[in-house]
């Protein structure tokens, strides 16, 4: 028996250990910074891109017979050598806007050549994944016909644009000028750089552009013009999440006011209609639209009334509030349009692997770049750090597939600490009454089987009672009663926080309503009963002698209702976990965010895994993700026993 119950805690020691292991192992080297190959085929295709990873594959005769001379005969080779097995390597290409993959297998018979190019450079970009490419130019553009819109493109114009501004500017030192024109390449029309007499029958001229060309010469002006860049792009970020938020949030509660003052003095259907439609013909260009809704509002206040005074006199302030709104989004939207036309001005051109597919990126898109082959050990390091961070304190990108998860952490953290709010009081009040106030008898014999049942009840069970009872009865109910103007568009009746966190506060009571009753019953009674010598009542020996000493035990119920909530997925699916949420469930006014959809990590691990577009690119950050999720629980976890720790050392007789 002991080499049997020794061996068990080895086998689950070994299988835990072994588990967090593989998970760390595969998790943690996900932003370190690879070399970058160039791998031309024996059939004439040429990749650039970072290897991801390796594997083993086995190929029959037909599929050997249809190879290339040259290929069948070193794909022979390397069957002969290996068992029968072909080893191929996985390249992250990327580029996917031009070759619509993220990655391409390439197996090792299939290389002609390899190579480690030294300017191959990484590009990571807000939009459309990474991007491989040798830099050859650094451009600043002046664009032609800026004035009109894309529709109103006169060709000859454009030229003639062009050509004038050609005489009169003047380049920077070091620069060049040309031209950035649209080129049918390949079936489709895409930016090139050229010089002004390669200028061709069909192409569109975009704009004049100052050129600074060669790998290093280009790369300097990067680095000296990056982070100007993207301090304008940071700059528009913040105007357009600060200010035009602003801006609408109080469009949104004047909005509400007026709609609140219907309800008070109700103005009629046939009113209110009218009303609606010219509010809408106002937002339009169109004068006319203005025109006749006005009139067919006056039409209806001549045959039906006008309103209540009070509703009128809300209707002139709000009319101004819209007024003194629409100026200062015109306002911002200018001043953010001028950033965004100044931003997109600079940018670096690269030679893809495929002749013909050079692709000029501004610099407002690039996050970070840098030349793989050239990065000695600190510069990996600083990479490896920096992607990290990035990682741990910014917002989703791509689909989840690049940038951050710190909405997903801020949203498990806090839904886990409200669901241990809800779930903890009120199951040590339910322990308390089962344990130390009700009598025993069949009745509470059936309660404490139904809540040993109610443990093994599969979590999605819970997911459908928390979207039935709290989303749609309860949150429509507070809905009537107190966002009744904000209908029909619900504020609690949705999947939200307070009621994710509430749905799993009813799946863990269980098993802190079992921990607490055992850590109630390991208190001893001797200690009861002299409470009750000394004159104490019951609720102040429960108060002051029972609970005390129970404590630990409490805490065990609160860790592994911890534990077992935060890494759950399938309820918080139906009930306020959704894939991309930036804005965080936190707010400093009523209902404080706890109505909003929430990230989760344990949501985003099945998202990546599961729903992204880019599989083989995500199965990294999965492992990654599920790490940082064990690590998040850990850290919760590691909090609540180190507070339980003081509690046995202050009560060391009690606690079990």
């Amino acid at each position: 028996m002991l080499w049997l119950t020794g061996g068990s805690l080895v086998v689950c020691i070994t299988m835990i250990v072994g588990l967090l292991g593989w998970v760390a192992w595969s998790g943690l080297p996900t932003f370190w910074p690879g070399p970058i190959a160039q791998v031309t085929t024996h059939d004439g295709r040429v990749l650039l891109g970072e290897l991801n990873r390796k594997d083993e594959y086995a190929l029959d005769e037909q599929s050997l017979a249809t190879l290339l001379p040259a290929v069948r005969d070193a794909a022979q080779r390397w069957m002969d050598e290996n068992d029968g097995k072909l080893r191929r390597e996985l390249l992250r290409t990327g580029n996917y806007e031009l070759f619509n993959t993220h990655f391409d297998w390439v197996g090792r018979h299939e290389v002609a050549a390899k190579s480690l190019p030294e300017w191959a450079v990484v590009v990571e970009r807000t939009e459309w994944g990474r991007f491989y490419g040798t830099p050859s130019a650094f451009v600043v553009t002046h664009p032609v016909l800026a004035d009109r819109k894309a529709e109103d493109y006169d060709p000859t114009d454009a030229l003639a644009e062009a050509q004038q501004r050609l005489r009169e500017l003047v380049p920077a030192d070091g620069a060049s000028l040309g031209l950035v024109a649209e080129r049918r390449v390949g079936g489709k029309r895409r930016e090139v750089l050229i010089a002004p007499d390669e200028l061709a029958g069909g192409d569109r001229v975009k704009a004049v552009a100052e050129i600074w060309r060669g790998p290093g010469v280009a790369w300097e002006q990067f680095l000296a013009h990056h982070d100007e860049v993207r301090a304008r792009v940071a700059e528009v970020e913040a105007l357009r999440e600060h200010e035009i938020g602003a801006v609408n949030a109080r469009l949104e509660d004047e909005r509400l006011r007026l709609r609140e003052t219907m309800l008070d003095h109700p103005p009629g259907a046939a009113w209110e209609t009218a009303y609606e439609e010219l509010r809408h013909a106002r937002r339009d260009p169109d004068p006319s639209l203005v025109a006749v809704a006005q009139r067919r509002l006056e039409a209806v206040e001549r045959d039906l009334g006008r309103p209540d005074a009070a509703l009128a006199a809300v209707l002139v302030e709000v009319e101004a509030a819209e007024a003194r709104a629409n100026a200062e989004f015109e306002t911002l939207a200018t001043r953010i349009e001028a950033i965004e036309r100044e931003a997109q001005r600079k940018r670096l051109w690269f030679d893809t692997s495929r002749p013909g597919f050079d692709r000029g990126i501004p610099l407002a898109e690039i996050v970070r770049a840098y030349p793989g082959n050239q990065l000695g050990s600190w510069d990996r390091i600083a990479i490896f750090l920096a992607r990290w961070w990035e990682f741990l304190s910014d917002d989703p990108r791509e689909a989840n597939a690049e940038g951050g998860i710190f909405p997903a952490i801020f949203g498990t953290v806090l839904m886990t600490l409200i669901m241990c709010l809800a779930v903890v009081p009120f199951g040590v009040l339910a322990s308390l009454y089962l344990r130390e106030y009700a009598k025993g008898g069949p009745i509470i014999s059936m309660v404490r089987i139904a809540v040993n049942n109610l443990a093994g009840v599969p979590s999605i069970v819970f997911g459908v009672f928390g979207l039935g009872f709290f989303c749609y009865i309860v949150g429509a109910s507070i809905d009537e009663l107190f966002y009744a103007a904000r209908l029909p568009a619900p504020t609690f009746g949705k999947g939200g926080l307070i009621w994710a966190s509430l749905t799993l506060a009813l799946m863990t009571a269980p098993v802190v309503i079992v921990a607490t009753e055992e850590a109630l019953a390991a208190v001893p009674n001797s200690m009861r009963e002299g409470s009750y010598a000394c004159g104490a009542s019951k609720w102040q020996t429960i108060r002051r002698i029972v609970l005390p000493r129970a404590m630990p035990g409490i805490m065990t119920g609160a860790i592994l209702a911890m534990a077992r909530g935060a890494g759950e997925v399938a309820p918080l699916m139906l009930v306020g976990a959704v894939k991309l949420a930036p804005e965080l469930p936190f707010d400093f006014a009523p209902p404080f965010g706890t109505n909003r959809s929430f990230m989760h990590l344990g949501f985003h691990v099945y998202d990546l895994g599961f729903q992204s577009q880019n599989s083989e690119a995500a199965k990294s950050l999965v492992y990654t993700t599920t790490l940082l999720l064990i690590g998040t629980i850990a850290l919760l976890n590691f909090t609540a026993i180190r507070l339980r720790a003081r509690l046995r050392r202050r009560f060391v007789s009690a606690a079990f």
